[in-house]
């Protein structure tokens, strides 16, 4: 039972990341893979300065920042060099690989023996459940501060934007300076989830965020599939299924080990698994027409 609470925890996680994929997917239809990068640059940022006795709480903010100055480069050269964004993500992500592993001094940071941010929440005498419960609030709180902002005029000139770019460029908006901003924003969510991660697993590794948009992609075609079974138009409740996406997907993987797969064929077993959610509805019409 453990297990696949441990895999709940972990998609908590993953929740910002998900909802980080979904705004530059979705709302932008930027395909941006910096994700890997700014997920282990907040991870990084987070190891180093708990190290120099910072708080969890004190470096929260800093994490975000850090994410959205890797979101904002990416957009920048995208829009104002005019480089494909996928291009442009793969460029910024490999760039931030020198970058974290120059902050970092090393390839590993252990962080056992720091206070982190599941020890300000002592509701029962287990750490699991505390551990889910500080989860489950931080999750919560995104959710309603990411539904807020999209509710608000910025969000729907972000949504309006991502659905038809030439409106609302002709409605006198500069669609560059709003895409720099999504983009800041969905690293942002996609850095706090390296940051509750490096926590949850007790390190930061400089390898931590490989293949991770695969994990955050997974999590937002799960929530799609949902979104369009029970027809949401809530912009919260469809929050809430990308967050739920992200568990689902961990539980999938938790599932296959359960079952014996080999540890090590994870990552294929991951990729099979997003090719499996992508694959089906296509071939469920294409047998349906």
């Amino acid at each position: 039972m453990d297990f696949f609470l441990t895999a709940i925890l972990q998609g908590l996680c993953f929740a910002g990341l998900a909802t980080g994929i979904y705004l530059s997917m979705k709302i932008f239809n930027i395909p941006d893979i910096t994700t890997d990068g700014s997920y282990t640059f907040g991870a990084v940022v987070t190891g180093v300065l708990l190290m120099k006795g910072w708080s969890a709480a004190a470096v929260l903010p800093v994490v975000m920042l850090s994410g959205a100055l890797a979101g904002a480069l990416t957009g920048l050269i995208h829009t104002k060099l005019k480089v494909n964004p996928l291009l442009a993500g793969i460029l910024v992500m490999t760039g931030l690989y020198s970058v974290n592993l120059g902050i970092m001094g090393r390839s590993n940071i252990p962080l056992l023996n720091f206070k982190t941010v599941f020890d300000y929440l002592h509701i029962t005498g287990q750490k699991i459940s505390n551990d889910l419960f500080c989860l489950l609030l931080i999750s919560g709180g995104l959710v309603l501060a990411i539904g807020y902002l999209l509710k608000t005029d910025s969000g729907l000139t972000m949504r309006a934007t991502g659905n038809s770019e030439r409106m609302i460029r002709a409605l006198g908006v500069n669609t560059d300076h709003v895409k720099i901003a999504g983009l800041a924003l969905a690293n942002a969510l996609t850095a706090t989830s390296g940051y509750l991660m490096a926590q949850f697993q007790g390190f930061t590794d400089i390898n931590m965020g490989v293949g991770i948009v695969i994990v955050g992609l997974g999590s937002v075609i799960i929530a799609e599939t949902l979104n369009n079974w029970l027809r949401l138009k809530n912009i919260w409740l469809i929050l809430l299924v990308v967050c739920g996406g992200a568990v689902t997907f961990q539980l999938a993987l938790a599932f296959t080990l359960s079952i014996g797969v080999d540890p090590v064929y994870l990552k294929l077993t991951t990729a099979i698994l997003v090719l499996m959610i992508v694959g089906i509805p296509g071939l469920r019409r294409k047998a349906i027409a």
